[in-house]
This record gives structure tokens, C-alpha cells and sequence, in this order.
């Protein structure tokens, strides 16, 4: 099928090669959140529409996604989307609340609620817009970095739909750990089974990469991670290259990031991604005595650390590249950019990376 699309001839594959675990001649970068409100053009661009409308809209995306790239030479673009129009599309209200971030009017309460869910094998067609916004992003490219796509992981997703929104302890979502295990484990899977053929449809779509984001790894200690977060990480990976394969679609390198998920970093290694995102409160050499040669690692500056000056993002930079080493490794930061930061800042970071790790291979 992405054959048949006819997508530009991919220029720059050096994030990829690094995904896949190959050698490069300089240390690939990019940031999560470089579509983002840092951005005066992105404010611009936004400004038009309420939040999920702009996610709705394939030309939004599309232009929200190429923004970054026309400041900084990044080594990729990911999709401009959110991790909550699956929940959308099995049937739940969500809005964005200016301010205050997602809200959903009618949270999940008891089981029974799970009844009020659309059936999972639904959700991909629900989701054609984000498709269309991959497919004229790749055209729109033009090569230039390859495409990432996205989506949240099942426990992350279950802590929206139950908390109703934001939560500093999440004790809602929690409670149903606790509580209701089996009605748990139905609406993870009822989120694995949404998410496999929302992957696969953005592979199909023209994505050349996919990231899980499990933003919420670290509200769970490691017997609920195991429990809960842990075997439905492993199932999407496990049934997306299946399922990939089955389509007669190319394999696309897959990365796990659970913030705050360093307890279960070996487990995350063996989990069935490429690729493992590292937040900034992991030290790498560690991460890597940990994870083995076996992964590629993602991350992980410290967001804040770009509020510091040019001449100490670069220090930063140097002294991150050490200590990852030169393969097998995507500079990243540990979390998304912050609104309030400077794009100036923005550019250093990328700049910094590619200066920075061509020395490193010299030496």
C-alpha cells in the first residue's frame, strides 16, 4: 500500500538508522512537543480553531508539523495530534479547557460505564483524519526527515478516562487498580485492541516510525507497572509488527517512552521496541549498563536546561553525548518543550547535537 502512495525518496535517514540500531556519522535529534506553543507561527496557526478541531483538520496538522522544520534541521517530524482522540473515538466527550488542559465531562465511574465504549475494531476508521494529516505531511515533506507517528499507551489512557482529566496522584485510576482488576484489565485491553489497528493505519498512512508515549509510568511502583502498564506495552508492539507484517507493510522501528518508568527499564528493553525514551531523571550511562546493547536510547535533556544560556545548553549537550556515546542513541529532551521557552534556545539544542556528536566520531 504506501508503495502505491508514491512518497518522495527519504533524503535523511539518520534517525532511522539510529532507531534500527545501524552506525551514523552524527547523533540524530529531535524534540517531543517541537510542534508547539513555543512557537510564535504555531500560536499563530492555532489561534483560528479550539484544540481537537485543529487535530480534526489534515491541513492543520500538516502545517503545524512542518513549522519546526522550517527553523531547525531536525532529524525528524513527528505528527501533530493528541494521545486522546482514541478515547474520542471509542465515544467519550473531550474537550481542552484553555488553562486547564483535557476534561471529560463523563468520566468512567464504575464498570458498567465500560458499556457505554465503542466497539475497539471502530476506532481506525474514527480516526481517517489523522491518517489524511500523515499522508499529506510525508507528500508535503518532500523526503526531508522521516515521519513519526503516535499514540498514548493503554494504562496512560485508562488514567484520562477515569480521572476525567489531569491528576497529580491519580488516585482514581488507582482505586480501580485496586479495586476493580478485572474491569482493569478489560478496559486496557478494550485500549490495546483500539490502539493495534490505529498504529498500523499510521503506518499504512505514510508514518515511518512510531512512538507509545506512557506519560503516566510513574504513578504505578513496579508490581502495578507489571501488572497493568507493562503486558499491554509488550501486546501492541508484539501484534503492531504482526499485524504489519501481515498487511504486506514494511517494518517501522517502535519507541516506548514511560516517564518515570525507570524501575522497570530492563523490562521496557525487552518489551519489543527498538527504541527506549530515557526522561531527564535517568543517568545514561546507567540507563545503558541497564538496557544493554540491545536498544536504541532516546532523551533525555532536561526541558529546563533550555533556559539556560546558548554557551550552557552546549556544555549540557557535550556533557549528554559523553555520556550516552556515540551509537545507538537519538538526542532528545527527557520531556516535551515547555510554551514559555525560547525557539532560540530551541535551535542551540539541535545545533549543539549535530556539532557536537561529528566531533565525538573523529576523536
Amino acid at each position: 500500500m504506501p508503495r502505491s502512495q508514491g512518497f518522495p525518496e527519504l533524503k535523511n535517514d539518520t534517525f532511522l538508522r539510529a532507531a534500527w540500531g545501524e552506525d551514523t556519522d552524527y547523533t540524530p535529534v529531535w524534540c517531543m512537543r517541537q510542534a508547539g506553543r513555543y512557537l510564535p507561527e504555531f500560536r499563530e496557526t492555532r489561534a483560528a480553531q479550539d484544540f481537537f478541531s485543529t487535530c480534526r483538520s489534515p491541513e492543520a496538522c500538516c502545517e503545524l508539523t512542518l513549522q519546526p522544520l522550517r527553523r531547525f534541521p531536525l532529524d525528524a517530524a513527528i505528527i501533530f495530534s493528541d494521545i486522546l482522540v482514541v478515547p474520542q473515538a471509542l465515544g467519550m466527550e473531550v474537550t481542552m479547557v484553555p488553562g486547564k488542559g483535557p476534561s471529560f465531562p463523563e468520566p468512567l465511574r464504575e464498570e458498567r460505564d465500560l458499556e457505554r465504549l465503542r466497539d475497539p475494531a471502530t476506532v481506525a476508521s474514527e480516526l481517517g483524519y489523522v491518517f489524511q494529516a500523515i499522508t499529506l505531511t510525508r507528500q508535503q515533506l518532500a523526503g526531508r526527515v522521516p515521519l513519526i507517528g503516535f499514540a498514548g499507551a493503554p494504562w496512560t489512557l485508562m488514567t484520562y478516562m477515569v480521572e476525567g482529566g489531569s491528576s497529580s496522584t491519580m488516585a482514581q485510576a488507582k482505586r480501580w487498580l485496586y479495586q476493580r482488576p478485572q474491569a482493569s484489565h478489560k478496559l486496557l485491553r478494550i485500549l490495546t485492541d483500539a490502539l493495534v489497528p490505529y498504529l498500523v493505519g499510521q503506518v499504512a498512512a505514510g508514518a515511518q516510525a512510531l512512538q507509545l508515549f506512557e506519560s503516566h509510568a510513574g504513578h504505578l511502583g513496579p508490581q502495578l507497572f507489571n501488572k497493568f502498564a507493562l503486558p499491554y506495552i509488550c501486546d501492541v508492539a508484539k501484534r503492531v509488527k504482526a499485524r504489519l507484517q501481515e498487511s504486506g507493510l514494511a517494518p517501522v522501528p517502535m519507541i516506548i517512552f514511560a516517564k518515570d518508568g525507570h524501575f522497570a527499564l530492563e523490562e521496557l528493553a525487552q518489551a519489543g521496541y527498538e527504541v527506549v525514551g530515557l526522561d531527564w531523571t535517568v543517568a545514561p550511562e546507567k540507563a545503558r549498563e541497564r538496557v544493554g546493547k540491545t536498544v536504541t536510547l532516546q532523551g533525555n535533556l532536561d526541558p529546563c536546561a533550555l533556559y539556560a544560556s546558548e554557551e550552557e545548553i552546549g556544555r549540557l549537550v557535550q556533557q549528554m553525548l559523553n555520556d550516552f556515546g556515540p551509537q545507538r542513541y537519538i538526542a532528545n529532551l527527557g520531556h516535551g518543550l515547555y510554551p514559555d521557552m525560547d525557539p532560540e534556545h530551541v535551535g542551540a539544542f539541535v545545533d549543539a547535537v549535530h556539532r557536537y556528536s561529528r566531533l565525538l566520531r573523529q576523536n
